[in-house]
This record gives structure tokens, sequence and C-alpha cells, in this order.
């Protein structure tokens, strides 16, 4: 596909290799990096897309798929940030598939909380008639990451926000051992706390969260 070939070649002409070694340090040597910054990688990016628009608006999905296949996780960012781009308020009901196997793929806290974000969640607005089945899926799923997405997929919806869903799923995870997913939780009712903050407050008082989950949760309301 040249979008993808073209954009390796761009990254491999201004990979940076003091960079590399600090980002996959950064990243628990989890991955591998060419060692392009995010402001780089996404200029260079842009130059690209404008070149391959009407493309990538006809093959997004196909393009992600080879993207995320590639090992250097500045292809995974880029992926997910195209996937959002140009899907974003358009996607199809098959997306909650496709965008679930990004989630589980290459799985860490960079990636799936963009897409917990800023996909997962804009998707249940355009297709609330699917929030109940993928929340229980994600929910009740032994994948940590799918559980940390159904925690965090609010976080931009502020006086939107479901209230009880959120604190529904925080009770559900909340005798948790992951890190991840204790912060999560407090994360999650810290950014509420900004539009409601005494709701956050009565809920942490009366629910039996982790230390982890309640420092976090609280810390900016008292």
């Amino acid at each position: 596909m040249e979008f993808v070939h073209k954009l390796q070649e761009t990254f491999k002409a201004n990979a940076n290799v003091d960079n590399q070694q600090q980002m996959e340090a950064y990243m628990r040597n989890l991955f591998v990096f060419h060692g392009i910054k995010a402001p780089v990688r996404k200029q260079l990016t842009k130059e690209l897309v404008a070149a391959y628009k009407p493309f990538l608006q006809e093959h997004i999905r196909e393009v992600v798929t080879q993207l995320y296949n590639l090992p250097q996780r500045e292809y995974h960012y880029t992926a997910m940030e195209l996937y959002q781009k140009f899907l974003n308020k358009k996607y199809d009901l098959k997306d909650g598939r496709f965008f679930t196997g990004l989630i589980t793929t290459h799985s860490w806290w960079d990636t799936v909380d963009f897409l917990a974000k800023h996909v997962f969640g804009k998707y249940l607005l355009q297709f609330p008639e699917q929030k109940r089945k993928m929340l229980d899926f994600y929910s009740e799923s032994e994948n940590m990451w799918l559980n940390r997405s159904a925690i965090l997929y609010q976080l931009s919806y502020k006086n939107e926000t479901d209230e009880a869903e959120l604190f529904k799923q925080c009770t559900l995870h909340k005798d948790s051992d992951e890190f991840f997913i204790q912060k999560a939780i407090g994360w999650a009712l810290r950014e509420y706390g900004k539009v409601q903050p005494e709701a956050v407050l009565h809920f942490v008082k009366s629910t039996q969260l982790k230390e982890l989950s309640k420092r976090e949760a609280i810390r900016r309301l008292i």
C-alpha cells in the first residue's frame, strides 16, 4: 500500500537513535521505536495525509490494520490517530469490533487510553444502543485493558457523563489489584469531579476503594 510505504520511508529518514533509546526505556522496552517525538511525527504525518486524503477516506481501516502490523510504536500512534480523524462521528456499526481489536493489540496505556476516550467513547455516543452490550463485554472481560477502557470511556463527556454508569464501573473493579485499573478509577472519578465534585466525594466516602484509587480521585477536591 503506497501510503504505508511512503510513511515508512519518511519515518525511517527521520529516525533518531538517541530518542529511540530514551523512548524505549520510558516504555519499559515493551516496544521498539524509530525515535520520532510526537510533534515531529504528527507534522510528518500531516504532510503525507494531505497528499493521500481521498485514498485514506476510502481505505482507512485497511491502512490502520497495516500500520498496526508494523513493529515500531510510532505506526501504532499514527494508526489510531488517523482512525479517529477520518471516522469521528462517522463510524459504522462494525467499527465496535474493529477498535476492540486495536485496544487488545500491542496494548499499553498510551494507546488504550487514546482509544478509550477518543474512539470508544465517541462511538457509544453515535450508537447508544450498543452501550450496554459493549460495556458488559468490556467490564466482564479477562483483558485488563478492556476493563480499563470501560472505566475511562467517558473522560471527555463532562456534564454528559452517565454518573450511574461511571460509579457502576468503578464499583465493579474497585477490588482489583491491577495498578492500571486502580489508577483508571481514580482518574475517571477525578475528571468527573471537575463538574460534579460533591457526587464524587460522596461516592468515594461511601465506597471502599483501593487507596491509590481514592487518592487519585480526590487529590484536587480536598
